[in-house]
């Protein structure tokens, strides 16, 4: 049975529990939305100023003096993020968007030709993914339905026999979520990438909602490329600037998008007409890189050096099930649960609910802020490093008297702008 009691005696015991100090929590609030946008750390918000004092300090000399030298700012960070997606530090490179990224990768490694010409995806990955490859497959002068995509059965996940049936001949590249945005669902990426393989299909996976929440191990399972936004679970802050990982096996592969920065550090101020490309993952960087939207991210990626994701993990898999255990004990059958029940769910949970654009809005009013999907779904992210199970126990009253009391009624029940 879970009480109060219960919750702070887990709280007692968690070893992550010193790091919410970190973080900048608003007084009376429960933030429930990290798997959109992290909280901001104190980390971040120090690293922030030492990049901006740079500029202040050095000017142009930037580029190459002082704590952070700007020039190779995108590889320093890079090395503090692989151990997270388990890849060598020259597989890594921080640049650009997650769009602008999954643009590279296509450019770079998608060639079709008569008989391998189509891309797999799956019918419930984020959007933009969806619209970068159909705008790739516009741009080969490919019909629309090069774009192949996985059904789900259910709405919310994607069975993984399903993905590998559909890897037929005529598939090139797969590009693959490893954690599903809205039901939160894990895909074994290591099965995945050994079954495209086997059947000569180069294979990227979307790490948007699985970096900072779950362990990978991209380089020993041998994923082709993958790519990946740095503000959701890593707290890199609005807009960060993005990641993108492509194994070795690849180096020397031609950029598709080539720029000045995915130049050889010591070539590039050559300004020679031929680019001589970088011999690691640099080489997909396109343009100079926005150092004050990198700057949080040191701070950020500092915390998850010292506490390591595997206890990360640990702890996100136990308030996730201390949140369900919540929310079946105070608020049975109220709820249908979109999420995997069991290990392989990523770090949020996912409620349906025909109302749930109004309890997403009523939540608000009480301090608790969650994430609404639509048509139908809350998304409640009980993060590791700044949320606690007394949170999450609260959480989950508020969420009880909401519903025994219908206060949800007063809204339309229709998104915000922003969900």
């Amino acid at each position: 049975m879970t009480t109060i009691d219960k919750a702070k005696q887990l709280d007692a015991m968690d070893a992550l529990r010193k790091y919410a100090n970190e973080f900048y929590k608003k007084e009376g609030q429960i933030y429930l939305d990290g798997n959109s946008l992290g909280l901001l750390s104190k980390r971040a918000e120090q690293s922030v100023h030492a990049l901006l004092n740079s500029w202040r300090d050095y000017g142009i000399d930037g580029w190459t003096n002082g704590e952070h030298p700007w020039f190779y700012l995108s590889e320093k960070l890079a090395a503090l993020c692989a151990p997270l997606i388990g890849a060598k530090c020259e597989e890594v490179i921080l640049t650009g968007s997650t769009t602008t990224n999954l643009h590279q990768l296509l450019a770079s490694f998608f060639k079709p030709t008569p008989a391998r010409y189509k891309i797999l995806a799956d019918e419930l990955n984020f959007p933009s993914d969806l619209y970068a490859i159909a705008s790739q497959i516009a741009l080969h002068n490919l019909p629309e339905s090069s774009m192949k995509l996985v059904k789900s059965e259910d709405g919310q996940t994607i069975a993984p026999a399903a993905i590998v049936e559909a890897m037929t001949e005529d598939v090139a590249v797969a590009i693959l979520p490893a954690v599903l945005y809205r039901s939160g669902q894990v895909l074994d990426l290591q099965v995945i990438t050994k079954a495209a393989h086997e059947r000569g299909i180069l294979v990227g996976f979307d790490l948007c909602h699985s970096i900072g929440a779950i362990p990978h191990h991209l380089h020993e399972i041998g994923t082709d490329f993958a790519f990946w936004c740095n503000y959701k679970h890593l707290n890199g802050g609005p807009g960060s600037v993005a990641g993108l990982f492509v194994h070795e096996r690849h180096f020397g592969t031609a950029p598709g998008l080539a720029g000045w920065f995915g130049s050889a550090k010591d070539k590039q101020f050559d300004l020679k007409i031929e680019i001589t490309a970088a011999a690691h993952t640099g080489a997909y960087q396109i343009g100079t890189p926005h150092i004050l939207s990198l700057a949080p991210i040191e701070g950020a990626l500092s915390l998850f050096a010292e506490v390591g994701i595997e206890a990360v993990r640990e702890k996100s898999l136990a308030l996730t099930q201390f949140m369900m255990d919540c929310i079946e004990q105070e608020v049975p059958n109220t709820f249908t649960f979109g999420n995997p029940l069991d290990d392989t769910r990523g770090g949020h949970l996912f409620l349906v609910h025909e109302e749930a654009a109004r309890i997403c809005k009523t939540l608000k009013d009480y301090g608790v802020v969650p994430d609404f999907r639509a048509p139908n779904g809350i998304r409640l992210a009980p993060v590791a490093l700044y949320n606690s199970f007394e949170e999450v126990w609260h959480s989950v009253q508020i969420l009880k008297d909401i519903i025994a009391n219908k206060t949800y009624e007063k809204y339309e029940n229709k998104r915000d702008i922003i969900a």
